[in-house]
Protein backbone atom coordinates (compact mmCIF):
# COMPACT_ATOMS: atom_id res chain seq x y z
CA UNK A 1 0.00 0.00 0.00
CA UNK A 2 1.47 3.33 -1.04
CA UNK A 3 1.23 6.47 1.05
CA UNK A 4 -1.34 8.00 -1.30
CA UNK A 5 -3.56 4.90 -1.07
CA UNK A 6 -3.27 5.06 2.71
CA UNK A 7 -4.46 8.67 2.74
CA UNK A 8 -7.40 7.88 0.45
CA UNK A 9 -8.63 5.07 2.69
CA UNK A 10 -8.09 7.18 5.80
CA UNK A 11 -10.25 9.92 4.29
CA UNK A 12 -13.04 7.39 3.64
CA UNK A 13 -13.17 6.16 7.25
CA UNK A 14 -12.50 9.46 9.05
CA UNK A 15 -16.06 9.54 10.46
CA UNK A 16 -15.68 6.12 12.11
CA UNK A 17 -13.18 6.62 14.97
CA UNK A 18 -12.79 2.97 16.01
CA UNK A 19 -12.13 1.76 12.46
CA UNK A 20 -9.85 4.74 11.80
CA UNK A 21 -7.71 4.02 14.88
CA UNK A 22 -7.38 0.33 14.05
CA UNK A 23 -6.53 1.10 10.41
CA UNK A 24 -3.94 3.67 11.46
CA UNK A 25 -2.34 1.28 13.94
CA UNK A 26 -1.79 -1.47 11.37
CA UNK A 27 -1.37 0.34 8.04
CA UNK A 28 0.40 3.64 8.70
CA UNK A 29 3.64 4.01 6.71
CA UNK A 30 6.60 3.81 9.08
CA UNK A 31 8.96 6.70 9.62
CA UNK A 32 12.20 6.18 7.71
CA UNK A 33 15.55 6.72 9.40
CA UNK A 34 17.84 5.57 6.57
CA UNK A 35 17.67 4.85 2.89
CA UNK A 36 16.55 6.58 -0.27
CA UNK A 37 13.01 7.27 0.95
CA UNK A 38 14.27 9.50 3.74
CA UNK A 39 15.70 12.19 1.45
CA UNK A 40 13.20 13.89 -0.81
CA UNK A 41 13.38 16.99 -2.97
CA UNK A 42 11.68 19.83 -1.12
CA UNK A 43 10.36 21.29 -4.36
CA UNK A 44 8.96 18.33 -6.31
CA UNK A 45 9.21 15.32 -3.95
CA UNK A 46 11.55 13.13 -6.04
CA UNK A 47 13.75 10.60 -4.27
CA UNK A 48 16.61 10.12 -6.72
CA UNK A 49 19.54 12.39 -7.67
CA UNK A 50 19.30 14.32 -4.41
CA UNK A 51 21.64 17.26 -3.72
CA UNK A 52 21.87 17.79 0.01
CA UNK A 53 25.10 19.77 0.21
CA UNK A 54 24.80 23.37 1.45
CA UNK A 55 21.40 22.40 2.88
CA UNK A 56 19.74 22.58 -0.55
CA UNK A 57 17.70 19.34 -0.39
CA UNK A 58 16.80 19.53 -4.10
CA UNK A 59 16.89 16.95 -6.87
CA UNK A 60 19.20 17.68 -9.78
CA UNK A 61 16.29 18.70 -12.02
CA UNK A 62 15.01 21.36 -9.62
CA UNK A 63 18.56 22.51 -8.92
CA UNK A 64 19.16 23.19 -12.63
CA UNK A 65 15.96 25.23 -12.80
CA UNK A 66 16.64 27.34 -9.69
CA UNK A 67 20.46 27.52 -9.57
CA UNK A 68 20.73 31.05 -10.91
CA UNK A 69 18.03 32.34 -8.55
CA UNK A 70 19.83 30.75 -5.58
CA UNK A 71 23.12 32.40 -6.59
CA UNK A 72 25.12 29.68 -8.34
CA UNK A 73 27.03 30.38 -11.55
CA UNK A 74 27.60 27.95 -14.40
CA UNK A 75 31.23 27.56 -15.43
CA UNK A 76 32.12 26.36 -18.92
Amino acid sequence: MTASDWKKVLKQIENKPVKRDKFTKHNKPKQRTTGIAMKKCERCGRFGAHISSYGLNLCRHCFRETAVEIGFKKYN
